[in-house]
């Protein structure tokens, strides 16, 4: 029986974060859900306490990450446009994350990147890594470089999620999880990355790697 975690999740407002929370209550944790407007986060447990911050701003990161044993980053922008007006928006508010969990002696960070960003290129086909990746995703791609050179450089506890499309299914509960350069299925449900980021909390099974994910 996995004791229950003080968990962080950082851009909780929707998508996987939101799902994060809610796989995170689920297991029994208690949960710090930060957002810019937690109040579009559409739960209300006892466990759960909403925090309005911003990811790219340095107290607003000591004062969220205090007092948790583990932090999730799923903070993006909501728009390509956002990425043109702040390219390093992954890598900028990571590197403000660590520096608050060393103060405050957090050691535990999952990181939700993307499949085709650093080594995992090699497993993306042609279409992907030429017209997506290096084409219309360029910008977030590589700030997801940077972002993953910054969790590996940190001296934490971490672990580096890289799905596949993200989908908005139900969860499968199975799902393909590798460490090897090899090809995963092409989508996966954001309610099983969910899943998988939740469980990194508390599992060292992928302790300190990047982990390829489809289901």
């Amino acid at each position: 029986m996995v004791p229950p975690m003080k968990i962080l999740v950082i851009g909780a407002s929707q998508g996987t974060g939101a799902w994060c929370v809610k796989s995170a209550l689920a297991r029994g944790h208690t949960v710090t859900a930060l957002a810019r407007t937690p109040a579009k986060l559409a739960l209300t447990d006892a466990r759960l306490t909403k925090v309005a911050g911003d990811f790219h701003d340095a107290a607003s990161m000591r004062a969220a990450v205090a007092g948790h044993d583990a932090v999730i980053i799923c903070a993006s922008s909501t728009s390509l446009a956002g990425f043109k007006l702040k390219p390093d928006y992954f890598s900028s508010g990571t590197k403000l994350c660590i520096d608050a969990m060393k103060e405050h002696g957090v050691k535990r960070l999952v990181v939700l990147s993307a499949l085709g960003a650093g080594e995992s290129i090699a497993t993306a086909n042609w279409f992907l890594r030429t017209f997506v990746i290096g084409g219309l995703l360029k910008l977030p791609f590589l700030d997801h470089d940077v972002q993953e050179g910054l969790t590996r450089e940190s001296g934490l506890e971490f672990v580096i999620a890289r799905p596949s499309r993200l989908t908005d299914g139900k969860a499968k509960g199975t799902y393909t999880r590798t460490t090897q350069l090899v090809p995963v299925p092409s989508a996966i449900s954001r309610a099983d990355v969910a899943d998988f980021l939740v469980e990194s909390c508390t599992s060292n099974t992928f302790l300190g790697q990047a982990v390829q994910l489809g289901g």
